[in-house]
């Protein structure tokens, strides 16, 4: 055989195997991303939950003012050491929200290691008196604290059944909850004997007969301007149940 006859040869021969050569080093590539890709994924994981570089170490709380921190704490249930990705913040959330002093929550992590809990007290409106102690109610009706004399400047209310599920107590709440703080300031009882006859005992002893809950703005505005007269100023009660016709005496 000739030499260009050889030449010829390996020349239709070599470009058949270029293929096969390139298709091993795509599949080594590949493997070797694979093997780089979980090794990377391998690393995160155990960072995160093996590790003790990404534990709980501390545990803040802010928004506290009936409840002692220690309680919020304890009540949260976080055990320090964990790892933060495995903490489940709603099953946090749900236990401090069982509290009754605690409106609403919210638990956050703080990378690298600090679980901050916000809390939303309730803010008491009104106290009932019980058995020789004064449960202070917030404006949902739910009795937020306790304790054997009522604060100072805070409203005594009275309704056959105080509670949560109690629709006038409710009312009286919101009756409460819609003054504006120079009248609020200054009833020191709220008389609810039903849904639709709330009445305001004053300090100084007038009575402002409010009637439902419904119209609070233009009731406020009533008694406002009554104020400022002579026959309002000298009145000892005020009904405004019905704001079409007020009524003084």
């Amino acid at each position: 055989m000739t030499e260009a006859g050889t030449r010829q040869r390996r020349s239709t021969s070599e470009p058949a195997g270029r293929p096969a050569a390139a298709r091993r080093a795509g599949r080594w590539k590949a493997a070797c991303v694979t093997l780089l890709v979980l090794g990377v994924l391998g690393t995160v994981a155990w960072v995160l939950l093996g590790s003790r570089l990404l534990v709980v170490r501390n545990v803040e709380v802010t928004g506290t003012k009936l409840a002692p921190r220690d309680r919020i704490v304890a009540t949260a249930g976080i055990r320090l050491g964990l790892p933060m990705v495995r903490l489940g913040t709603g099953t946090v959330r749900s236990r401090l929200e069982r509290l009754r002093e605690v409106e609403s929550a919210t638990v956050e992590r703080r990378w690298p290691a600090t679980i901050r809990i916000v809390v939303r007290e309730r803010v008491p409106v009104a106290a009932v008196q019980r058995a020789g102690r004064f449960y202070q109610l917030d404006r949902h009706g739910v009795a937020v604290t306790d304790g054997p004399s009522r604060p100072p400047g805070m409203p005594a209310l009275a309704s056959a059944a105080p509670g949560p599920t109690d629709a006038a107590t409710l009312a009286a709440l919101r009756v409460l909850e819609d003054l504006p703080d120079r009248m609020g300031k200054r009833v020191a009882r709220v008389e609810a004997p039903s849904p639709e006859s709330v009445t305001l005992r004053m300090a100084g002893g007038r009575t402002v007969v409010w009637g439902p809950a419904e119209r609070s703005a233009e009731k406020v505005r009533l008694v406002d301007a009554l104020q400022k007269s002579a026959a309002g100023r000298s009145a000892r009660t005020i009904d405004v149940s019905a704001p079409e016709v007020v009524t003084t005496r």
